[in-house]
């Protein structure tokens, strides 16, 4: 399985970014797709989850209400929409297929991981 992150950027706070996960292969379509970001000097901390058909869905505390993760299968990508960013957003972000069709938060429960895109926001 292949993942592909992309969509980062430089943005000044207040400003929305849409980072995009692309998937190229079938066998992970009914897998929970997580994304999770790392800043420096910081453990990986999970963002949003959602589900094989975007159904139902997951929130780490601190972006409820500010991002929204959601799932085009048709095209096997799953998007992660930020808006009202702050500098606290900055971090690389990962996309992460889990390991079945349960949410989950830990990324241990997540077996492949894409290579990351850089979100970093001024102040």
């Amino acid at each position: 399985v292949q993942l592909q992150a992309s969509g980062g950027g430089l943005v000044q706070a207040g400003a929305s970014l849409r980072l995009s996960c692309a998937t190229y292969r079938r066998t992970s379509s009914n897998n929970g797709v997580g994304w999770f970001r790392q800043a420096p000097d910081r453990e990986r901390e999970f963002v949003a989850a959602i589900n094989w058909n975007g159904s139902s869905t997951m929130y780490a505390d601190s972006v409820k209400g500010q991002f929204t993760i959601s799932r085009d299968k048709t095209k096997n990508t799953v998007l992660l929409q930020m808006n009202s960013l702050k500098p606290e957003d900055t971090a690389v972000y990962y996309c992460a297929i889990a390991r079945s069709s349960t949410l989950a938060t830990a990324p241990s429960e997540y077996r492949y991981w894409g290579q990351g895109t850089l979100v970093t926001v001024s102040s």
